[in-house]
């Protein structure tokens, strides 16, 4: 939204476009241009942008490149040049994006912050080689890049020039990428077009602004173009979220700590000391009493047993949620983030059931959908461009079975998980926590490392499926629990796991902050091992170690 002036005694106090409520404007600076009647967000200069972003003081801008302003002559109501005049005159900027070396909360970052009151944000020759020279900034210097978007798309002025700059920005994104480099969006009021069919939208975490609109073609277009009504809140922030387009929509007010938080992942801090407290794994399958396998079933399926963000809670420190596939939604049956282990940055990816059964129906009971697998693989994409080890929290009956789910690819979006984990260049820990259930699991479990607590189960089908088919009677699930061998101390003995971790007496839900306390102990020990091994030792061992399950000599691979 924009915002109005009710009076002209300097501006005192200003309408909100949204519900004409006047707000104080110092309350408005103060609240940064959210209005406190209806919560509507106030369109920022590039300068005020920065100002609530950045460290004060910290900005260095950069010097601005010469380009040609006017390439094809372009004239309508005005000539073009008089056109890049004015809007210079009126927002005492040279271009419609703004770009700087900067800090936030102490973390270096390359920033480039577009005005939408210059020509409406559009992407020009100008646009285009500022934010190319901000990403060859960022590659030089290996410093994270921020771009903030507002745009109404590409410069008409500017005819095919300013679409070549699509291509021209998109490249240099693709450079960082192949370097490693962190790159971070944050969408703001409006990003259309051009701007959102190139840079802003590529890359690795995309943030947002509630009620900010973002996408190709306008509203207004499309309505003329088909003839149709638009579905409510057509292409907000949230809108698009809920597709699995961008992984946060965050408060105005915490949009600093967040960005932070992510910097501060990439931030080197030298190398991780082994882990202070020591873990006692079980490895020997003779340690392991013998149970009921359906008892142990029941331990792994109780409704208060920990889920994945129970585990995050108490593990990490400056977690960040990321969510959706890119392509067609976000599935809530995985979470997945990045976090600090003990001061490690990590990217963690679980199963979440939940406990209650609106969290647990909301959750599909932890079985995830295509977008879910989609998702868990853009984060292992990104722990692997950052070179961060990858942990993964494992609890599903297995893959949703429905309609939607086959319809949208299951075996597809399970099938390129298990490739892409046997070919990651870092260290990979999965850790059963409570069932495991078939390619469900597995698409989360193909890693360096496997753990299992001690009432977890791993099988290639569910007691009551087996049964089913094979006893045409579900209720003999307690017979095929017992035969399909899927508790820990069989699992160990098979070699599936490498090691059990104790649970609390009556297990992990009776003292879940214990449960936690043993996970954080055994995967720092677990990754303090691996981190030694390079990206090529760890690809060959990786697949070594699932080349010999049924294998009668192992020692041949």
């Amino acid at each position: 939204m924009g915002v109005q002036t009710e009076t002209s005694e300097a501006a005192q106090w200003i309408s909100c476009p949204e519900c004409r409520e006047l707000v104080y404007a110092k309350r408005l600076e103060r609240d940064l241009g959210v209005c406190p009647g209806c919560g509507s967000y106030s369109r920022l200069h590039a300068s005020q942008r920065m100002e609530q972003l950045l460290d004060a003081g910290s900005a260095v801008p950069f010097e601005a490149p010469v380009t040609v302003e006017d390439p094809i002559g372009f004239a309508d109501s005005l000539p073009y040049p008089e056109r890049l005049r004015h809007a210079r005159e009126r927002t005492g900027g040279s271009e419609a994006v703004t770009c700087v070396t900067a800090t936030v909360m102490n973390h270096p970052v390359i920033a480039a912050v577009m005005d939408f009151r210059f020509l409406g944000g559009s992407l020009g020759v100008g646009v285009g080689e500022r934010i190319v020279r901000a990403c060859d900034t960022a590659l030089r210097t290996r410093t994270p890049l921020l771009l903030v978007t507002a745009s109404g798309g590409a410069r008409m002025q500017e005819g095919a020039y300013a679409l070549m700059q699509m291509a021209k920005t998109s490249q240099a994104l693709a450079e960082l990428d192949e370097a490693g480099i962190l790159t971070i969006s944050l969408v703001t009021n409006p990003t259309y077009g051009g701007v959102a069919a190139s840079f802003a939208t590529l890359p690795d975490v995309i943030l947002a602004e509630s009620g900010a609109r973002i996408g190709f073609a306008g509203p207004r277009v499309i309505q003329q173009t088909i003839q149709q009504e638009l579905p409510e809140g057509f292409q907000s922030t949230e809108f698009m979220q809920a597709r699995g387009f961008l992984d946060a929509v965050v408060p105005r007010a915490a949009l600093r700590p967040v960005l932070g938080a992510l910097l501060g992942m990439v931030r080197p801090d030298g190398l991780h000391a082994p882990p202070s407290k020591a873990v006692r794994l079980i490895r020997d399958p003779a340690e392991l009493p013998e149970r009921d396998p359906w008892e142990v079933v029941r331990l792994a399926r109780h409704e208060d047993r920990p889920t994945t963000l129970d585990y995050v809670y108490q593990l990490l420190d400056d977690f960040q949620e990321l969510k959706g596939d890119r392509l067609s939604g976000d599935c809530p049956a995985i979470v997945g983030g990045l976090g600090r282990l003990d001061g490690r940055p990590i990217v963690l990816i679980g199963h979440q059931k939940g406990h209650d059964t609106v969290e647990r129906v909301s959750r599909n009971f932890g079985m995830a959908l295509p977008e879910g697998y989609r998702k868990a693989g853009r984060l292992m994409r990104l722990a692997e461009k950052l070179g961060l080890p990858v942990v993964t929290l494992v609890d599903t009956p297995g893959a949703h079975p429905g309609v939607e789910a086959e319809e949208r690819g299951q075996a597809w979006a399970i099938a390129e998980n298990l490739r892409r984990m046997s070919a990651l260049k870092v260290p990979v820990v999965s850790v059963i926590t409570g069932e495991g259930g078939s390619g469900g699991a597995l698409a989360l479990a193909t890693a360096d490392r496997v753990l299992a607590f001690a009432n977890a189960v791993y099988s290639v089908i569910s007691p009551e499926g087996c049964a089913a088919i094979l006893w045409k009677d579900r209720t003999e699930a307690p017979r095929a629990a017992a035969a399909l061998r899927l508790d820990a101390r069989d699992l160990l003995r098979q070699g599936i796991v490498d090691a059990v971790l104790p649970e609390p007496p009556g297990g992990a839900h009776e003292n879940p902050v214990g449960a936690a306390d043993t996970l954080r102990a055994a995967l720092g020990a677990m990754l303090h091992e691996l981190t030694r091994l390079n990206p090529r030792e760890l690809v060959e061992l990786r697949r070594r170690r699932f080349r010999r399950y049924g294998i009668e000599d192992a020692r041949t691979i």
